[in-house]
């Protein structure tokens, strides 16, 4: 039976092609909507450019018919404008000059003028799915797909196997990956993805262990890079972090994401990383680190200064990274050592910017990190990566548990979205690290606070 989806605002300036995502049921959209959507059409944000693009989009059906009656859409189903109802069928509590009980009301005209007919409320807004399951609406988030962080793929896993496997894989540098290990293990073989990171482990010797990453093109698990001489100093303190200087160093991975809680390393790594690949071995032409901009909790209000110098509170994690990299802060007796990173900046080597200028843009031969990633929105992050020029890499690098961004949250934000939609293509890689290495008093903040 088809269904009747009522589209809030918010879900409208969330993803503005959500018309097409319900297949061949029909969308209906409140008139009060339309008036809160024209709202934002001025807007120079990301809501004012997904209301431009909605209402662009609903001028074009016009075309196919009259939006009162409804018009047919392209994947089967069909959208109608809903006017709304005169008289209130709503509680005395609820005040009808609130746009979000008229769009309630549209729900209970719906469903009394076809009973047998479903009626789904489609909303972001929290308070309003509990004000509709009140009203005994059914409602339900836009995100049907949502991973909380901790069921996201973690982009590695432990094999238990024998240990003349283990032996064998030292020795030829490749493993293949059988049915019997699967077996042994209770995965199949389809759902071993592109550039998954394996600890293979004897399973009568759990100190006999090897560290390995799947090839999809060999069908085998392959040795993981290990720098000798670390990553300008840096080296992998744990398992996790030894999967992600791997993924940061292939040249054949074009898109690497990091997800992890404060302290796991990500940013660090995907800079030294960077830094190898384009002062060291010259395999990029410059080093881009950006950044979306957006505070935690209040702003101290407008900056003075040239673009720089207002940009310097928002860049200076980054430039902490670059320090301790260069040595400034990384290791006694080393003070002023940081003045490299300046250099290279002079030289070109090396960029940092804001992800505001970013639209438009062009990216080739760089190596591409876009830190706090899970403060982009899922059209952001595209983007974003759309971005990309030929031999560009791009690493994005994120904490599910700290947004500050008021339109996502932690299972609908860009990086998730990219995690879930990349995870098996061969040229993309993604960790997921738990460990915090700051410090014990960071990871402890992390895990207690």
């Amino acid at each position: 039976m088809k269904k009747s989806f009522v589209l809030d605002t918010n879900v409208i300036l969330f993803d503005p092609q959500a018309i097409h995502k319900f297949g061949s049921n029909e969308i209906v959209i409140p008139m009060v909507v339309i008036e809160e959507v024209d709202r934002f059409k001025r807007d120079m944000s990301e809501n004012g450019r997904h209301a431009r693009q909605f209402s662009r989009a609903m001028d074009g059906l016009r075309a196919s018919g009259d939006l009162a009656k409804g018009v047919q859409l392209p994947n089967g189903g069909s959208l109608v404008v809903e006017l709304g109802t005169s008289e209130s069928i709503l509680p005395s509590e609820l005040d009808m000059h609130k746009a979000d009980n008229r769009i309630l009301a549209v729900i209970l005209t719906l469903k009394k003028e076809n009973p047998r007919r479903p009626v789904v409320f489609v909303t972001k807004d929290i308070n309003l799915r509990i004000k509709a399951d009140a009203l005994g609406m059914q409602a339900q988030d836009y995100e049907p797909e949502d991973r909380e962080p901790d069921e996201l793929y973690a982009g590695h896993r432990t094999l238990q196997v024998d240990g003349a496997l283990v032996d064998e894989f030292y020795s030829n540098k490749r493993l293949s990956l059988s049915e019997e290990i699967c077996e042994q293990n209770s995965v199949k073989m389809a759902h071993i993805l592109p550039n998954e990171y394996m600890i293979i482990k004897d399973s009568a010797n759990p100190t006999h262990t090897a560290l390995a990453r799947y090839s999809k093109e060999l069908e085998s698990m392959v040795p993981i890079y290990k720098p000798a001489e670390g990553l300008w100093g840096i080296f992998p303190k744990n398992v996790e972090q030894s999967f992600a200087v791997d993924a940061l160093m292939n040249d054949d991975i074009k898109l690497v994401s990091l997800l992890g809680m404060a302290g796991t390393g990500k940013t660090l790594l995907a800079i030294a990383a960077g830094l190898v690949k384009t002062v060291d071995e010259g395999f990029y032409h410059r080093l881009l680190v950006s950044r979306p901009v957006f505070p935690l909790g209040k702003d101290i209000g407008f900056l003075p200064g040239d673009i720089e110098e207002k940009l310097n509170p928002w860049m200076q994690p980054i430039y902490d990274n670059i320090d301790f990299l260069f040595g400034a802060t990384g290791s006694k007796g080393r003070r002023g050592a940081g003045k490299g990173g300046q250099e290279l900046m002079n030289q070109g080597l090396l960029q940092i910017e804001p992800l505001t200028y970013i639209r438009g843009r062009s990216i080739p031969q760089q190596y591409l990190i876009v830190d706090e990633s899970q403060n982009l929105t899922p059209h952001e992050i595209k983007t974003i990566v759309t971005r990309a020029g030929d031999d560009t890499k791009i690493v994005l690098t994120g904490d599910s548990y700290q947004i500050d961004n008021p339109y996502v949250d932690s299972n609908n934000n860009g990086l998730v979205y990219l995690v879930e939609r990349f995870k098996a293509e061969s040229i993309s890689a993604h960790i997921s690290l738990k460990k915090g290495e700051r410090s014990k008093l960071s990871e402890l903040a992390s895990q207690l606070l």
